[in-house]
């Protein structure tokens, strides 16, 4: 089916292309603006191999050799104690156990052996999440599980993964709290509407300072603050299960979490390695991850204390293939065993597909009867048959009904963000040089890019075509055409969408100035993006890149900022350029106003249809901009209007937008003509912002 569809995708892009629509000069977009993507010649060799896949992997692949644990108790002790702070670090984990669980039950189904109840609680402050607990008949007290979920599209009530487990549980003597993930279940938007709580709408956080892996962390603690309180629970045997996205989590709290005795992830431990240019979740990211350990590391957290991995010999995510779980398992063993744990860790392989199946409750069972019971041998124990329950019976609140308490993603991120712009808002001065220089550190611009090496082709309707090859092992296609007069200088141009993007009007406009033009692919766009990229789906534009950025401790912004910047000293070196200014569309003129903003040398700066605020709004698409705009930490810095002020120079905003697309009222504008004019004096810089 898929071969077919391709086929067909194919045939239709050949019946394009090849009409005289197409070949027309200036081809007109269904929105009616002109685009000069037949008249802007390519620059790399044609059928080049993924150059942006080739080098991502080959860092994560030299971090993954580079990673090794301590092989004695006192190095390890120190290795873990900072592996541990640093998780919590990167994450922006945030956690109070003195805070009231306030549970709130809305109704129950009574089973035969258990009864199941409907429950939120709070996690945060005015923050709570929706579960099922499921209590076995009897006093207790019982040992219990925390199972945590992936992305099954009804939550916590799926009857093809998270609720099974919490039957089979239950009718096996334990309690189980299955709760609603971050973003998912019936903490979505829309109550009753499945989404995705990934993307850009789960990227959103890491702007306010957090990330979608730390908020879960600290929801399933606060679920074992729960499991701990309740008078039929035994708090020292608390397990913890979960698949895909929920074995990540299972992972994750483990490590974190000692009162997690034993704990068992289905389908989800690989390498971090393999995470890098693979389709994960950012539920499953660790920002800067691969800069300071390996999954082994994280999975050597747990010991002691027993943990056991099942993956699956048909699973379709190369991250979570059994090959990529055992080198994982391979060097966290020596940890146990270095502890007197090596029975501790186990594995197991199962010929099914990505899920978590009736074999994977089976050895989740016999693991769980050993090492929270004191029971068996741990190898897998036959289930009991039960039943499964319709969506209806387990939600916490009927559709439409749910308790605001119930904060979705964007509502938090939206709260926060007011509340870390209005703490920035009331500076009273700034220390420009301290600013600079933790702009540099959110963009993880570690080290200026060189030039290592100009490859010049044949010229092509005017341009000369260009690579640079970086110090940093890239290679930026570059169109140059000479100015009319040098001092006219240059403008370099870049789209996140690529050269293809670029109007016609703006390249005529240009060319009858008689300025220098540079058109530059940056990295993930044009002729230098990836296969990998899903690129049919405007949610995940610069998804795959944009993770593993992160991983590596980039990001993307990060990595065009020190492209412009190559290009920026190329012009004045080789072409004695007098002038350079920065023409960037969207996410990449963002990119040239922050090359500017950390002393960048450029002269003028031109934003289109770039946010005014990194401030989480809902006045248009979560999606207008692409995954590679998320900077972690950004609103607890500053905001844009404090990077332009840094620049030092003018800075022209044409058509600002809110950060999801949307129009700025001229009310809106006029306050943050204000903001942008007040950053600049407290921050005693020259020039001025203007708005078009």
């Amino acid at each position: 089916m898929k071969r077919v569809v391709l086929f067909c995708a194919l045939f239709s892009l050949i019946h394009i292309y090849s009409s005289p629509v197409y070949r027309f000069k200036n081809q007109i977009d269904i929105k009616g603006t002109a685009f000069i993507t037949d008249s802007l010649p390519s620059v790399l060799t044609r059928n080049h191999a993924d150059l942006l896949e080739s080098r991502l992997r080959g860092q994560a692949i030299l971090k993954f050799g580079t990673h090794q644990l301590p092989d004695n108790a006192k190095e390890w002790e120190t290795y873990r104690s900072g592996l541990r702070k640093n998780i919590i670090q990167k994450t922006g984990l945030i956690v109070n156990h003195d805070l009231p669980l306030d549970i709130k039950e809305t109704g129950s189904v009574q089973m035969k052996g258990y009864r199941i109840k409907n429950i939120s609680f709070q996690t945060r402050p005015g923050v709570y999440a929706t579960a099922n607990l499921y209590v076995p008949e009897g006093k207790g007290p019982f040992p219990a599980v925390i199972n945590m979920l992936g992305h099954w599209r009804k939550g916590k009530s799926d009857i093809d993964g998270p609720q099974p487990v919490g039957h089979s549980l239950a009718l096996n003597g334990y309690v189980c709290l299955t709760i609603d993930p971050w973003g998912a279940g019936e903490r979505t938007s829309v109550h009753g509407i499945f989404e995705y709580h990934g993307a850009n709408l789960g990227a959103s956080l890491l702007n306010i300072g957090e990330s979608l892996t730390g908020v879960q962390i600290s929801d399933n603690m606060r679920g074992v603050d729960l499991l701990s309180s309740l008078p039929y629970v035994d708090p020292k045997n608390i397990g913890a299960t979960g698949a895909s996205g929920g074995g990540n989590q299972t992972m994750w709290l483990a490590a974190i979490d000692e009162r997690i005795k034993a704990a068992l992830p289905v389908v989800s431990v690989g390498t971090f390695e393999s995470y890098v240019m693979r389709s994960n979740c950012i539920c499953e990211l660790l920002p800067d991850g691969l800069t300071f350990t390996e999954e082994a590391g994280v999975l050597g957290l747990v010991a002691p204390r027993a943990i056991k991995m099942c993956n699956h010999k048909q699973d379709a995510a190369p991250s979570f293939f059994p090959f990529e779980m055992q080198r994982t398992f391979n060097n966290a063993r020596p940890v146990f065993e270095m502890l007197g744990a090596e029975n501790n860790i186990s594995s197991q392989v199962f010929d099914k597909t990505h899920g978590y199946w009736s074999e994977d409750r089976e050895a989740m069972l016999g693991w769980f009867d050993l090492h929270l019971k004191g029971i068996g041998t741990g190898a897998p124990k036959k289930e009991i048959p039960f039943e499964t329950l319709p969506n209806q019976q387990l939600m916490v609140y009927p559709i439409g009904k749910r308790d605001p308490a119930v904060i979705t993603t964007a509502a938090y991120c939206e709260k926060r963000g007011k509340e870390l712009r209005s703490a920035f808002l009331s500076a009273g001065s700034v220390d420009a040089s301290e600013k600079q220089m933790e702009l540099r550190n959110i963009l993880r611009i570690n080290e200026r890019s060189g030039l290592r090496k100009v490859h010049q082709y044949t010229s092509d309707g005017g341009w000369d075509r260009l690579a640079l090859e970086s110090s940093d092992d890239k290679l930026i296609p570059v169109l140059h055409m000479a100015p009319a007069n040098k001092s006219l200088g240059y403008v370099i141009i870049s789209n996140p969408g690529g050269k293809k993007a670029i109007s016609a009007e703006l390249i005529t406009e240009l060319k009858k100035k008689g300025q220098g033009i540079v058109i530059a692919d940056l990295s993930g766009t044009g002729e230098a993006s990836s296969t990998k990229e899903n690129t049919g789906n405007r949610s995940m534009m610069l998804h795959t890149q944009s993770r593993s950025e992160l991983w590596l401790g980039k990001t993307i912004l990060g990595e065009w900022v020190k492209e412009l910047g190559v290009l920026s000293e190329f012009l004045r070196t080789k072409y004695h350029a007098q002038k350079v200014s920065m023409d960037g569309s969207k996410e990449s003129g963002l990119a040239g106003l922050f090359l500017a903003a950390t002393g960048g040398n450029v002269d003028e700066i031109i934003l289109r249809d770039a946010p005014l605020s990194y401030q989480f709004d809902s006045q248009g698409s979560v999606d207008f901009f692409s995954m590679g705009i998320h900077l972690p930490g950004f609103l607890n810095w500053g905001d844009v209007s404090l990077a332009a002020a840094l620049s030092g120079k003018n800075v022209r905003m044409i058509n600002p937008l809110t950060m999801s697309g949307g129009k700025i009222s001229e009310e809106e504008l006029r306050s943050y003509q204000q903001e942008f004019k007040k950053l600049r004096t407290i921050s005693n810089q020259r020039g001025e912002t203007i708005f078009n």
